[in-house]
Formats: structure tokens, C-alpha cells, sequence
């Protein structure tokens, strides 16, 4: 049997050379051994679907054959959750926790600090009983120093590939969601152990800090005119290296060590001279600690812009460092040797990620601890290339520097550690009290049952589905296949007449092109739309293709379908019709009136497209657009002229109202008139949108005032809320122009403002009073409605804009200057949804009457009114969000980190001014309500920020450990 492939092209080649009115019963069984023979020997390698014997390509598959288990589950391997031999335990990272990660793997590797804690006495003893652990309760460390021991046991003697450091981070008190300075973490958190080990009676306990991490130097003072020395003793747990500057860390620890000189305003105060003199002043190095920490401030103060921001410079560090040059007392060992690089991945000061590379004090093997991932470094050998690949934002991107051998260099490392070479190695890990290791036991133990309970599970999937499996291979051998005798003449002429056509597509695409171009003579011309022609052989391929499927039914009903014949017959011609030379047709059906939209082609070119469009609309050159078409044209221009006079006529009568010139002001009363008369704001846009465009908008007939009313007829609106809060709901008209609104619009109340004097000789108080007057009910009912949508609101929408390049954000202040000066506000206005009315206008003659509406009802109509004429317009980088009252703060950051891909730590959130840092307080609470622009600034790289003279800075105050343990002592 020939391969498919050949099948197929020699289906293609019978096809080419029988002409559809050509077939006979001959080519009928020629067509069957092509095209439906090989389905039904398993040539097939996809389902046929006008042969329903043909059982390939529905799914076979997937169920006969050989089954991967895997597949029978979703259950990942309790093993892959197992620590690795010869490897270390992870740290999950519960959120933005990383940089404390980092600090506790290197502390657990360092040896002399982990044995020292072992040493230190625990509470865990009353939790162990004589016989064991208490199974009743779990094991709660009660002090810093146990948290640290049940942690470095578990690091140690775990069998899980990564433990969760919660109880450790929830007794500091850190917010999970908050990234932090990892330096001030490291330094706070050492004086933090220090003072607790300082109670402990063991030496070797208490003095541990001091003896791993504390050096000790003088600031000294030379006074140049008598040579006289002051020291200033200090001691130190790192040394905090500028690196700004610099490449190598040598330069850096020089500059640290560097004489300054205290000259002119600056001068020193010599007790020995009692007067201000010339002077030097320098750092020396008295005594360095057995491990060494050396900080290299990457992140600086920017005065500038207020903000933190990271030096991503290189600098070149050697993995043995030499230190005698730099100390005071000569003669000693102060060799040492890298062992901890830590880096943090990312441009901005207040995002991005911290890792550790740390070697292991007894293999000398070099690890990355990535959170909950370990990885072993090849050769021994530290290796940074991979964490040093993140792109810079600046345009001119600084090359990375050639590193010799035993050198690294890096522009994310941000503490060096390194331990002096004399120590001793140690020849046996540290031993873990029998009291801790009895809860890693526990621990472990329940890990084991985890992992026997999910791979249970796992094999409970497998077997059922490996009998579901069994099932459906018995069914499929159960299916009916039989011959098929005979196919169906029909079928088999539609199918030549598609392979025909789809061969020869291309060579009449370029003979059409070509007739396009020649002008058309007399009336032989067609009709073609200019659409259909840029698109008409996009729409052959698509027409053959589905054709060519639906004569492959031609025996009877296909796989997977239930449509008859007739069916397929009338959809194929449905969708011929919508297709080509549907974009001239007018809505009756005729030829449209636009001729900008239609094309005369030749007659050859017609017939060409005939072809592949039988059933399309055909138009000769001298049939007449439709008749119905040009007596609405002509309706319709009439109507234009007729709204054209009547904006015309309006707007010269009512020119104030128009421009907003001269309007009155209740603020500013005017002197010459003692009453004003009040119309709906809303009425006022939408005439001005009729006035501005009368072609495309129609003519407001009336004045729906009775929104402003309540059910009662009272005004609903207090003389000091309209000079304030509801000025913008409402309108002001002078009273000549009242008598011209009357006189052009029919008006359902009329509402006035009347002032009088109150005196009996002379006028000593004025008064407004408001006609019909205020209903005090319903507006208290209306300030606690609104009240209870500000704090209970659920699914309403604020609005999010983000400060792009710190420019000042206008819109507060002038909203007009965020749009195209070459568009009105009513054409950016939204679009009202379809079959949305307005009570107020386009009513009919009988609409003056006022609908008799319920309180609640009034409620919710008042509402619909007054947000629609004080709908917010988004500006470019404004996005709206949905939010409820009752969200916290925190869950709004999370949706902004969705829609504008900013982490939550790195959004700094004001909303009128007001800085937003409470995560936890509801947005009711903060006085977010609907239709509130919040403003969002993104802390990113600022390195080559432009002068923030007229920048507006929305920061969010930075209180870093503020709250936590940290300080607690």
C-alpha cells in the first residue's frame, strides 16, 4: 500500500483531470480507492471525517498502546520533596523574606556559632519528658536563641529539602510582604543576639559574637601645630566600604583608611594648643575578628530625588585577602580567605531578590542557597557569571572586567565575608544536643508519613486509571466498522470542482490583479466592493476549505456531526452571501448609495470571481442604487439642515449658556439681580453636545429639573451644598435667559433662588431662600445614602494613575489638558448603553408631568443621575480597578501589581495628597471612594533621573525595622 503522502497527490492529479460534469460511475469507484479505501486499511494517520468507519485521530491514542502512570495523576513525587545526599536544607521564602534567608545560612555555616548555641540552656528541656516528647503538643521556642537552635537543627539533621522559618520570622516580628535592607537586618539582628547571650554564664556562649564578629579601631586626630594624638576606641561588627568610585575592593578599604584633613570651618579644637588649628584625622585598625564582614554600601541616598537608590558598579574582590597593610600592630596572621558572597539580583534599592554563595567550612565546597533551591557549584570553584547577567537600565551599559585567577568581580554583591585563614579546620561536624534532635526526629517523622500517605494516593490514581484504561480499550474494540459500497455522485462533482478551483487559485489571483488594472469600456462593468476586492482570495481559500470539508459527508453523516444535507447546504450559502460583495449591499437588500465604498471590474474580471463566489451579490453597471436608500439620504439631509438651524438659532439665543461666560455664582452673588433659576448640569451638557454636533446628536426638547427634586417636589439641595460639594450638579441662569430656555424647551419645574434683606430701617442680614424650598427628610436621607455607598460600597470603580518619569500630574488641577485639544470633552464622553433613557429629555408633550416614584426608588434614580454628570475620564496611564469597601489595602496593591506589573513593595500609593502605608486599614477607612484617582509611583532605578525641580514625589515614608523585635532590646 503507497504511503499517504502519494495518496494524497494522487488525489490531487485525478482531481485536475476530471472536469466536474465529466464524472462517472467509473471516476466514483477511482474516487473511493483514493480517498476512502486506505481509511479503512489504517493508512490514515487523522480521522477522516467524511468516512464514519475511519476510528483514527478520535482519541485512540491516548487509551490504546502503552500509558505513561504519570498520566493517571496529578500528585507530584513526595521523593522530590526528600533532601539530596551530601547537600544542604533550604529556606522557604514566606514572600519577601529572602535577605533573611540569605543571613541565617550564613550564620548555620559558620561552625563556632552554631556550637555556641547548641551550648546555650533551652526551655525545650520541660518540654521533653523522661521516656520522650510530649505527642500531645508541638515544640513553640520561647526566646530568639531557641528559635536559632531548633532552626540549625533542622538545616543540619532534616530530612526535607527545605524548612520553613515562620516561627523564627514571626517572633522578630517582620512583615513577610515587605522587602527590607538586608545590611540593617544583619547588624540589628547581631546586637540583638549579643544582648541576649550577654546573660548567659557559659564564656563560650556569651562571648561568641564579640570573639566571631568584632574588631576593634580608633578615630585619630593629629593635630599639625603641636603634633598632639587624641583616640576616639570603637569597636565594629563590619566595616561599612563606599564603593562609589571604585573597582577593587582594596581601593575601597584604602579610602576607608584614608587621612582626611579638618581645614578652614573644619578645624580641630587642640586641648594641648586651647585654640582651633589645622588638623588630620584617620581610621586605624586596631584588631580584626575572626570573621570579617565587609558591607559594600551599594545603596545610597540620593539627595536629589529623596530615594534610596543601588550602585550597580563592578568591583573586583580576590578570594585571599591580605590585611596586615592595613592594621596598626604588625607582625600578626590576618590572612584571610573568602567563605560568604552576598548578592542581591535586581537595579532598584526597594525590589529585587538576595541569594548567598557560601562555602562549606569542611569540604571547601562552594554552594548557592536560593531560598528553598541548593545548588553545588562545580571544581570547588566560586562562581558568579550567572548572577551578574541581569541587564542594566541605563543605556550605556558597563562592560564586566577581566578576573584573573583566585579574583571575582560583581556588581550585585553587597557583603563580602571572610574568615581568617590561621583557624584550624574543623575535622567533625557540630553535634546536635540530644533534646534538639529528638524534635528533628519528631519532625522527620512526620515527614516520612507524609510522604508514605501521598504516594498511597498516587497509587490509588495509577490503579484506577489503569482500570479505566483496560475499559476504554475493550470499548474501542467493541465498535462497529463496515464497508462502505458506494459514495455519492454529488459529492464526489463538488469535491473535483474544490481541488480544482484551489489549484488554480493562484494563477487567477495574478490574471485578476492584471484585469484590475485595464479602465472599464461601456457598460460591461460590475459592481465590486473595495473591501471584498483586498480580500476576495483570503475568502476563496477560506470558502474551498470549507467546502472541501463538507464534501467530504458524502456518506451520510460525519464523525463528530449530526447535520443533514440540506443543513450543510444552507449554512454554505448563508455564509457565502455574508462573505463576498456583502459590503455593498444597503439594507434592503439593493446596490448602496455610496459609491466610495464599490469599484466598476471588467466583465472578465467578474467572471473570474464568479467562480469562486457563485452565490455572490452581483451588480452590473448600469443597475441603480437602491430607492428606499435615497429617500432616507435625502430625509435624512433634511433633518442635518433642520438641527443645523435649530443649534444655530439656540445657540445665538442662548449665547452664556453656551460659552459659560458671565454665568452667576452663589458664591459671588450678583449684585443687579435678587433671583437666579436653576436648571440640571446634565441638561446643560447634553444641549451643548446637540449644539457642538446637531448632525450627530439630537435636539433636547425639555428641562427635566424634577432630578434635582425629591418625590415630595421639595428641592433637594441646600443654598451652602450648592456653592460647594453640588455645584457641579447643577446649573445657574439669569432671568433673561430663563424666559428664552422657556420659550425653546418644555420645562417640568421651575426652580429659583430668591434673596431678601432682613431688617426693619436698615438691611443688616441677607437670606436665600429657594423656591420650591428644601426638603430637609429627603436630603438627610440622600447625605446618609451617600454616606453608607463611601464606607459599604461593593464593586465600584477607582481609578489607578501611574507617575511616568516623575512628571507632575496635571489633571487634578486642569483635567482639560489630558485630552487632544482637537477634541471636545463630549466626544470623549462614553457612550450610553443600548436602550439606556433619560427620564429628563427627549420626552414627548405629555412628558411635563412628573412620575410618581417611590423614596427608594427616588434614592437610586438620584444616584444614577448625579454619578453620571460627575463621570470620571481615564487620561493615558490610568487603569480602572473594581474594589469593595471592606478590601484592605494590602489586597488593592495586589491588584495594582496585576495591572501595571508592580511588585506591592515597590508601589508607593497618595491618594489628595495623602500617603497610603497602612496595608492592613480598609479602603473605606482610607477614604477611597468610588471614582477616586489614586496615584501610583513605582520605586524603580533612578541613576539617570533628570532634575526634580517641578518633579512631584509621592513617597511613601520608610520606617524600616520600625515595630519589630529588632528594636525591642
Amino acid at each position: 500500500m503507497a504511503p499517504r503522502l502519494q495518496l494524497e497527490k494522487a488525489a490531487w492529479r485525478w482531481a485536475e483531470t476530471v472536469r466536474p460534469e465529466e464524472v462517472s460511475q467509473e471516476h466514483i469507484e477511482t474516487a473511493y480507492r483514493i480517498w476512502l479505501e486506505p481509511c479503512i486499511r489504517g493508512v490514515c494517520r487523522r480521522n477522516c471525517k467524511g468516512n464514519p468507519n475511519c476510528l483514527v485521530g478520535i482519541g485512540e491514542h491516548i487509551w490504546l498502546g502503552e500509558i505513561d502512570e504519570n498520566s493517571f495523576h496529578n500528585i507530584d513525587d513526595p521523593n522530590c520533596e526528600r533532601r539530596k545526599k551530601n547537600s544542604f536544607v533550604g529556606l522557604t521564602n514566606l514572600g519577601a523574606t529572602c535577605y533573611v534567608n540569605t543571613f541565617l545560612q550564613v550564620w548555620f555555616l559558620n561552625l563556632e556559632l552554631r556550637q555556641a548555641l547548641y551550648l546555650c540552656p533551652s526551655t525545650c528541656s520541660d518540654y521533653v519528658l523522661g521516656d520522650g516528647i510530649q505527642e500531645e503538643k508541638d515544640y513553640e521556642p520561647q526566646t530568639i536563641c531557641e528559635h536559632l537552635q531548633y532552626l540549625f537543627a533542622l538545616l543540619q539533621n532534616s530530612n526535607r529539602r527545605y524548612i520553613d522559618p515562620s516561627g523564627f520570622v514571626k517572633a522578630l516580628g517582620l512583615d513577610t510582604g515587605q522587602q527590607q535592607d538586608a545590611q540593617e537586618f544583619s547588624k540589628l539582628f547581631m546586637s540583638l543576639l549579643e544582648d541576649t547571650l550577654s546573660k548567659q554564664k557559659n564564656p563560650d556562649v556569651r562571648n561568641i559574637v564579640q570573639q566571631q564578629f568584632c574588631g576593634e579601631y580608633a578615630y585619630v586626630t593629629v593635630c599639625n601645630q603641636c603634633g598632639r594624638e587624641s583616640k576616639l576606641l570603637s569597636k565594629f561588627y563590619e566595616l561599612e566600604l563606599n564603593i562609589q568610585g571604585h573597582k577593587q575592593l582594596t581601593d575601597c578599604i584604602s579610602e576607608f583608611l584614608k587621612e582626611e584633613k579638618l581645614e578652614g570651618d573644619n578645624r580641630y579644637f587642640c586641648e594641648n594648643c586651647q585654640s582651633k588649628q589645622n588638623a588630620t584625622r584617620k581610621i586605624r585598625l586596631l584588631s580584626l575578628p575572626c570573621t570579617l564582614n565587609l558591607q559594600l554600601m551599594r545603596f545610597v541616598f540620593d539627595r536629589q530625588t529623596g530615594h534610596k537608590k543601588k550602585l550597580n558598579t563592578y568591583i573586583g574582590f580576590s578570594e585571599i585577602l591580605d590585611m596586615e597593610p592595613y592594621v596598626e600592630h604588625k607582625g600578626g596572621s590576618y590572612v584571610y580567605e573568602l567563605s560568604a558572597v552576598l548578592i542581591h539580583r535586581g537595579v532598584s534599592a526597594y525590589s529585587g531578590h538576595y541569594i548567598a554563595h557560601v562555602k562549606d567550612p569542611q569540604s571547601g565546597e562552594w554552594y548557592k542557597f536560593n531560598d528553598e533551591d541548593i545548588e553545588k557549584m562545580e571544581g570547588k570553584k566560586l562562581q558568579l557569571g550567572i548572577e551578574e547577567d541581569l541587564a542594566e537600565p541605563s543605556k550605556s551599559q558597563t562592560r564586566k572586567p577581566k578576573c584573573g585567577k583566585g579574583t571575582h568581580c560583581s556588581r550585585n554583591a553587597y557583603m563580602l565575608v571572610y574568615r581568617l585563614q590561621t583557624q584550624e579546620k574543623p575535622n567533625t561536624a557540630v553535634q546536635v544536643p540530644a533534646f534538639l534532635q529528638e524534635l528533628v526526629d519528631r519532625d522527620n517523622s512526620k515527614f516520612e508519613e507524609w510522604c508514605i500517605e501521598m504516594a498511597e494516593m498516587r497509587k490509588q490514581s495509577v490503579d484506577k486509571g489503569k482500570a479505566k484504561h483496560e475499559e476504554v480499550k475493550e470499548l474501542y474494540q467493541r465498535l462497529p466498522a463496515g464497508a462502505v459500497k458506494a459514495l455519492c455522485k454529488e459529492c464526489v462533482v463538488e469535491r473535483c470542482r474544490v481541488l480544482r478551483l484551489k489549484n488554480q487559485l493562484n494563477e487567477d489571483y495574478k490574471t485578476v490583479n492584471n484585469l484590475l488594472k485595464a479602465a472599464v469600456k461601456g457598460n460591461d462593468g460590475f459592481w465590486v466592493g473595495k473591501s471584498s476586492l483586498r480580500s476576495w482570495r483570503q475568502l476563496a481559500l477560506e470558502q474551498l476549505d470549507e467546502q472541501d470539508g463538507d464534501a467530504e459527508q458524502s456518506n451520510g453523516k460525519m464523525n463528530g456531526s449530526t447535520l443533514n444535507k440540506d443543513e450543510s447546504k444552507e449554512e454554505r450559502k448563508e455564509e457565502e452571501e455574508l462573505n463576498f460583495n456583502e459590503d455593498i449591499l444597503c439594507p434592503h437588500g439593493e446596490l448602496c448609495i455610496s459609491e466610495n465604498e464599490r469599484r466598476l471590474v471588467s466583465k472578465e474580471a467578474w467572471s473570474k470571481l464568479q467562480q469562486y463566489f457563485p452565490k455572490a451579490p452581483e451588480f452590473p453597471s448600469y443597475k441603480e442604487c437602491c430607492s428606499q436608500c435615497k429617500i432616507l439620504e435625502r430625509e435624512g439631509e433634511e433633518n442635518e439642515a433642520l438641527h443645523k438651524m435649530i443649534a444655530n438659532e439656540q445657540k445665538t439665543s442662548l449665547p452664556n449658556l453656551f460659552q459659560d461666560k458671565n454665568r452667576p455664582c452663589l458664591s459671588n452673588w450678583p449684585e443687579d439681580t435678587d433671583v437666579l433659576y436653576i436648571v440640571s448640569q446634565f441638561f446643560v451638557e447634553e444641549w451643548r453636545k446637540f449644539v457642538r454636533k446637531p448632525t450627530r446628536c439630537s435636539p433636547v426638547s425639555s428641562v427635566g429639573n424634577s432630578a434635582l427634586l425629591c418625590p415630595h417636589g421639595g428641592l433637594m439641595f441646600t443654598f451652602a451644598s450648592m456653592t460647594k460639594e453640588d455645584s457641579k450638579l447643577i446649573a445657574l441662569i439669569w432671568p433673561s435667559e430663563w424666559q428664552m430656555i422657556q420659550k425653546l424647551f418644555v420645562v417640568d419645574h421651575v426652580i429659583k433662588i430668591m434673596r431678601i434683606e432682613v431688617g426693619d430701617v436698615n438691611p443688616s442680614e441677607t437670606q436665600y431662600i429657594s423656591e420650591p424650598k428644601l426638603c430637609p427628610e429627603c436630603r438627610e436621607g440622600l447625605l446618609c445614602q451617600q454616606q453608607r455607598d463611601l464606607r459599604e460600597y461593593t464593586q465600584a470603580t477607582i481609578y489607578v494613575h501611574k507617575v511616568v518619569d516623575n512628571k507632575k500630574v496635571m489633571k487634578d488641577s486642569a483635567p482639560e489638558l489630558n485630552v487632544s485639544s482637537s477634541e471636545t470633552e463630549e466626544d470623549k464622553e462614553e457612550a450610553k448603553p443600548d436602550g439606556e433613557k433619560d427620564p429628563d429629555f427627549n420626552q414627548s408633550n405629555g412628558g411635563t408631568k412628573r412620575q410618581k416614584i417611590s423614596h427608594q426608588n427616588y434614592i437610586a434614580y438620584q444616584k444614577q443621575v448625579i454619578r453620571r454628570s460627575m463621570r470620571h475620564r481615564k487620561v493615558r496611564g490610568e487603569k480602572a480597578l473594581l474594589v469593595s469597601a471592606n478590601q484592605t489595602l494590602k489586597e488593592l496593591k495586589i491588584q495594582i501589581m496585576h495591572a501595571f506589573s508592580v511588585a506591592p513593595f515597590d508601589q508607593n500609593l497618595s491618594i489628595d495628597g495623602k500617603i497610603l502605608s497602612d496595608d492592613c486599614a480598609t479602603l473605606g477607612t482610607l477614604g477611597v471612594i468610588p471614582e477616586s484617582v489614586i496615584l501610583l509611583k513605582a520605586d524603580e532605578p533612578i541613576a539617570d533621573y533628570a532634575a526634580m525641580d517641578d518633579v512631584m514625589q509621592v513617597c511613601m515614608p520608610e520606617e524600616g525595622f520600625k515595630g519589630t523585635g529588632l528594636l525591642g532590646h
